[in-house]
């Protein structure tokens, strides 16, 4: 597709332009801080990248002091982000590049994000729908919720959370995206600059106070960002009444005001109803009980979890190999016309089905084996390793080793790689697969920047690594005797599915 008539675009980059191996085919979405393009792979190809891709660029020059004072905040934000963790709900980022090109001023120097494509985004979805609820919102709602509770979980609030940055691939799964205007938390609150989409902030937004770090932000403005979204989804419109952006945020400041009880239509289920109520309840303290891990539940039709953490030394430990973004992002979507191909990086092209992997398990599979950017990890490695350690039997006991579950944890070694605060005694057996799963990535991550010197195939050291430990790979300089039949059965199943 090619840029939009309408409106300037804040980076103008021609279609054929060619930029660190990637070609501009045209034009996505611009914003204020940046414009988004299609591309494709020149060359040989090869290198585990995708053939296709969405380029941000950013500008250079022809902003303000002022707003590069902003670029500079949002670079330092998504790269955190990017670093503290990856997950099958948030859109991923391949390369970051610099433009170097003198014979083109206003793109010299320019940064690049090179970041997943996917199809369109949920803002188009409801546009299509033309004011009709979404058959599927249910799905999508709980999906956006998945991704949302996972970065509660690492400690960082989304800032930005709509439609537009509520990325769908070529299935019409979920992807969080621009993550330019997250913010850690610290203690209870982050800190953003005055920037936000009005329609999705919170009536206490408007009477924090601006300090010199910004305005205070809470989970909570993401819980009530997510209850708009889903009001949206489930009725396809606003919940305020207005005919535009500007009316809407005065409307919510009345209706938290008031107190006035959200009308919601009869066809909407009662379930979602008492959810949507309840994201979007009039205050901070009334949404505080709500978080998206309990909403979660509720949505899943599951007990509450308990609310956990992951703490500062482990958000960085569990990051080391995870790719390090060097830049910001806009504040655009990154989706593509639907005339173009699906995205490369769908699950059923990660991990082979009707290859004896059960079903149930493979989104916890892929996200594992796609958790960093670490050599050799993969969804089909971790398929392998559970299939060899367990048969991917769910309720595996093996007291005499202390070692449970479909991925063999010794309990005192899980605690250290749960996403949260770990207590203090390690969990009890039984591990369900949701608890056991993740953390085989998220290990595989710490250790693979250990093993970065030892010669061989890297997911067979990995594998090799969790059977016994790094330093034992790093001791015999690869794979011992002791091992060599394990990551042989790793290595024939890793074969059966890959795609």
């Amino acid at each position: 597709m090619s840029a939009p008539d309408a409106g300037p675009w804040s980076v103008v980059v021609p279609a054929g332009y060619r930029v660190g191996g990637w070609e501009v085919t045209g034009g996505i979405a611009t914003g204020s801080w940046g414009s988004v393009y299609a591309a494709q792979q020149v060359g040989e190809g090869g290198d585990g990248r995708p053939e296709r891709a969405a380029l941000k660029f950013l500008p250079t020059g022809t902003v303000t002091v002022r707003q590069l004072s902003h670029l500079a905040a949002m670079a330092d934000r998504e790269v955190r982000f990017h670093r503290a963790g990856a997950h099958e709900r948030l859109i991923r980022c391949y390369d970051t590049l610099v433009v170097d090109d003198l014979a083109t001023p206003a793109l010299h120097g320019a940064a690049v994000i090179v970041m997943e494509r996917a199809r369109r985004s949920l803002a188009d979805r409801l546009r299509e729908r033309a004011g009709e609820p979404l058959p599927d919102a249910a799905e999508l709602v709980t999906q956006v919720c998945e991704g949302l509770a996972y970065m509660h979980e690492l400690g960082w609030i989304h800032g930005d959370l709509k439609p537009a940055n509520v990325l769908l691939m070529a299935d019409d799964s979920v992807r969080l995206a621009d993550f330019g205007l997250t913010a850690e938390i610290e203690g209870t609150h982050g800190y953003l600059p005055p920037i936000g989409s009005s329609a999705y902030l919170p009536p206490e937004y408007w009477t924090e106070n601006l300090g010199e770090r910004g305005i205070a932000v809470r989970t909570t403005a993401d819980i009530w960002a997510l209850g708009v979204l889903a009001y949206q989804a489930f009725t396809g419109d606003f919940p305020f009444p207005g005919t535009g952006p500007r009316a809407w945020a005065p409307a919510a400041a009345r209706y938290a005001e008031t107190g006035a009880e959200l009308p919601l239509p009869d066809a909407v289920p009662e379930a979602w109803r008492s959810i949507i109520r309840d994201c979007l309840a009039p205050t901070h303290a009334a949404r505080t009980p709500h978080t998206a891990a309990a909403l979660l539940a509720r949505m899943r039709g599951q007990p509450a979890p308990l609310r956990r953490r992951m703490p500062r030394h482990r958000l960085v430990a569990a990051a080391a190999t995870v790719l390090v973004l060097a830049t910001a992002s806009t504040a655009t979507a990154l989706v593509v016309s639907q005339d173009d191909e699906p995205s490369t990086f769908r699950g059923d092209e990660l991990l082979k089905r009707d290859a004896g992997i059960p079903e149930q398990y493979r989104s916890l599979i892929v996200a594992a084996g796609t958790m960093c950017e670490a050599p050799g990890l993969s969804p089909p490695l971790i398929a392998a390793m559970l299939k060899v350690e367990s048969n991917f039997d769910p309720n595996l006991s093996d007291p005499a080793k202390d070692e449970y579950g479909i991925a063999r944890w010794t309990p005192s070694v899980l605690v250290g790689f749960l996403p949260g605060s770990h207590p203090a005694t390690p969990p009890t057996p039984p591990f369900p697969p949701e608890m056991s799963i993740p953390p085989v990535g998220r290990m595989l991550c710490f250790q693979s920047e250990k093993l970065k010197t030892v010669p061989g195939d890297p997911g067979l050291l990995l594998a090799a690594a969790y059977r016994s430990s790094a330093t034992s790979v790093i001791q015999a300089n690869g794979i011992a005797p002791k091992w060599q039949q394990y990551t042989t059965s790793v290595a024939q199943y890793r074969a059966l599915y890959t795609p």
